[in-house]
């Protein structure tokens, strides 16, 4: 895949966005544990860059899934994993689904408030005895009337407490646990919705992650994305998105640490020479860039097979599990050549560290992936 001049620009704009208006702030951000969320979405979607990929008619740019991915890889300027994700949450986890399965009431009512930044989005499926086995989830909406009634809890919900709505996955009927679930789209403003204390993590300590608690909560049966029934099958469509944003998002993230680090060990030196002159910290860096560059052309080979409508299950999960596995191995490589100030709070490759761990877990495990893939080769 190719990007021309479209897309550059289009990279130019969020770089200039991340260098500008979210690295400056960072280090407040963490010691807030949290990002004023309304305010950057709103900044966001002046410039259009929250709806990219989402239909014209409800304000989106209606651009292809190249243009999607460009964005999600020109984010990583932000040299913040946190509200990065935070943001892909938003365009890429809870709105697709709306954008392509929803009713046009639907999409007026969130999507186009979603797409000007007047809304903050999050994806509601994990629960505690439910995470990565998505089939075992046990919230629940019954009907009454024209509503459904909803019970139930969801974890680690990032944007949780400052999202306007909540991308719902629920259990609809007793049918098999693949075709009785649907998506919901439940307003924060609820009856009966409450959000918990915010999770501590071990990173990416700008982003809000907590559970979120149904009880008896009350919501028009036409809040339904798509089909009844179909949401199991629908969610995990808008699973591969997710995967390719959090994918492309550490390509920029992991480059800049291996520069970073590059930088220090020509400036540092140790037994009468550079840091950096030592062959084998050459070799190991060399390697490590070859491995984001290879890294990248996995994730522009599924995105070609999605613009072009084809299934890229098998190739997203590759690159879901290379990413998490490749953002640990940059991190720890790379904060071993920073000696002691590799274990500080502030060095840029423990920050990779910390924020990027989650990468193995987030948005469907290694272990998952590995499932899937086996699934694709039918050696499982």
């Amino acid at each position: 895949m190719q990007f021309n001049e479209e897309h550059i620009t289009l990279m130019n704009t969020v770089r200039d966005f991340a260098v500008n208006e979210i690295h400056p702030n960072i280090e407040e951000w963490e010691r807030s544990g949290i990002f004023p969320a309304h305010s950057l979405f709103k900044k966001l979607g002046s410039l259009d860059l929250l709806g990219i990929t989402k239909s014209k008619e409800f304000g989106g740019m209606g651009l292809d899934y190249s243009y999607g991915l460009a964005f999600a890889e020109a984010l990583g300027h932000a040299w913040d994993l946190g509200v990065i994700t935070a943001i892909g949450v938003h365009t890429d986890m809870a709105t697709p689904a709306i954008d392509r399965f929803g009713s046009s009431e639907l999409k007026e009512e969130f999507l186009s408030p979603a797409i000007n930044g007047e809304y903050i989005g999050a994806l509601a499926v994990s629960e505690v005895g439910g995470g990565s086995d998505v089939a075992a989830l046990k919230t629940s909406a019954r009907k009454d009337g024209d509503d459904y009634i909803i019970d139930g809890q969801k974890m680690w919900i990032t944007n949780a407490k400052q999202a306007d709505f909540f991308c719902t996955l629920v259990n609809t009927s007793s049918e098999d646990p693949h075709n009785n679930k649907s998506l919901i789209v439940i307003p924060a403003s609820a009856k009966g919705l409450t959000v918990g204390d915010k999770i501590e993590k071990l990173g990416q300590h700008t982003s809000d992650t907590a559970p979120v608690y149904f009880d008896n909560v009350r919501v028009p049966q036409r809040y339904c994305i798509g089909d009844e029934g179909k949401g199991f099958k629908i969610q995990m469509q808008q699973f591969q998105e997710e995967r390719m944003f959090l994918s492309a998002s550490v390509l920029i993230v992991l480059e800049q640490c291996i520069a970073k680090t590059i930088e220090y060990c020509q400036d540092r030196h140790a037994f009468g020479k550079a840091i950096i002159e030592n062959q084998s910290i050459q070799f190991r860096l060399a390697e490590l860039q070859t491995e984001v560059e290879a890294l990248r052309a996995l994730i522009y080979r599924a995105a070609e097979d999605f613009i072009l409508g084809k299934d890229m299950t098998y190739l997203a999960s590759m690159a879901k599990l290379k990413s998490g596995r490749l953002t640990r191995e940059v991190s720890d490589a790379c904060l071993q050549y920073w000696g002691g100030m590799g274990f500080s709070w502030e060095n840029p490759a423990s920050k990779v560290y910390r924020d990027g761990r989650v990468a193995s877990i987030a948005g469907g495990t290694d272990e998952v992936m590995l499932q899937i893939i086996c699934k694709k080769m039918e050696i499982a």
